[in-house]
């Protein structure tokens, strides 16, 4: 059996191939091709986190895994989320391998949101808001710049010496990245906003954005939102599977269950994959905005491992 450390996993794990490699493992998602079961999930009350299993199986890579992934929002020394990876052969189910899951839950992550990007924003956008300092901050930024023309990034946080932080790590891109004041100085005017805090409030609000603005969001706090209801209300709202993103807490989006609650959208939400697809149309406005909602899916995880495995030498 081969055991993968995170350095392993990282430097088998393309960026570029990997936001190729997931429209079709969504595609096979939303067509009922591939199976993803809806996330088991173990809580921790004193320690106000979880653990989730998530299995699942994609024909058109050929990859059977399974994800043991802990959702801990207070770690500070310690990413929030941590996970390994088992890959199963999809033959005989015999166990093949075991991944680092933490950095591939971070590289799925903002490779998802990119593939959104691709799909839902102004092919010139160069402005991107980031909003959070930690390790999605950093993904999101490094995969968007792949799939758009990005000159600008401005950095909002709650800490301004993070927001610092994560723009001088960021200094490599071809762009300029700067740490900005708050959050609606990051939107003003941004073409792509990325949403990647455990915000009990939302970062996101309707008259920050400018139209057109295309809008990710990854990140979860039970009690309470990333995105306000005026955004939801007026976005065109696309999700990994309806059935994750409107599941009951833990799993689902309160950013979405607690508008649909209130009538403010239906539960007839498109898909990526259908998207991708053609089964539903994208933005046929360009003044629309349009907003991702993610809340990970196990088709997002086995994408990545079928590259890290098809590069590694055995």
């Amino acid at each position: 059996m081969l055991f993968l450390s995170r350095a392993d996993v990282e430097a088998r794990l393309d960026l570029d191939a990997l936001i190729a490699a997931l429209a079709p493992a969504m595609v096979d998602l939303s067509s009922g091709a591939a199976s993803s079961p809806a996330r088991v999930v173990a809580q921790v009350p004193g320690a106000n986190g979880f653990l989730g299993a998530m299995p699942g199986f994609v024909p058109s890579n050929g990859v059977l895994m399974a994800k043991l992934v802990t959702l801990f929002p207070h770690n500070t020394d310690l990413p929030t989320h941590q996970a390994v990876i088992v890959a199963f052969d999809p033959e005989t189910g015999e166990p093949t391998a075991v991944l680092d899951g933490t950095a591939i839950t971070a590289i799925r992550t903002g490779a998802g949101s990119a593939l959104s990007a691709r799909l839902l924003s102004d092919p010139d956008a160069s402005v991107l808001a980031i909003l959070g300092t930690g390790v999605q901050a950093r993904s999101h930024a490094r995969a968007v710049c792949r799939v758009r023309p990005i000159t600008e990034i401005r950095i909002a946080g709650r800490d301004p010496a993070k927001a610092r932080a994560v723009a001088d790590e960021l200094a490599d891109l071809a762009a300029t990245v700067r740490p900005v004041g708050s959050y609606a100085d990051a939107l003003a005017g941004a073409h792509i906003a990325c949403a990647t805090t455990h915000s009990d409030e939302p970062v996101v609000r309707r008259e920050w954005l400018a139209p057109g603005t295309h809008v990710t969001s990854v990140g979860f706090n039970a009690a309470g939102r990333e995105v306000d209801d005026a955004t939801v209300a007026e976005a065109l709202v696309v999700v990994e599977s309806r059935a994750a993103a409107l599941a009951p807490q833990p799993g689902g989006a309160t950013d979405l269950l607690d508008p649909l609650a209130a009538g403010l959208i239906t539960s007839d939400l498109p898909e990526l994959g259908e998207i991708i697809s053609g089964a539903r149309p994208g933005r046929t406005d360009p003044d629309q905005i349009t907003l991702y909602k993610s809340v990970g899916v196990a088709v997002q995880d086995a994408a990545a491992v079928g590259l890290v495995l098809q590069n590694v030498d055995v």
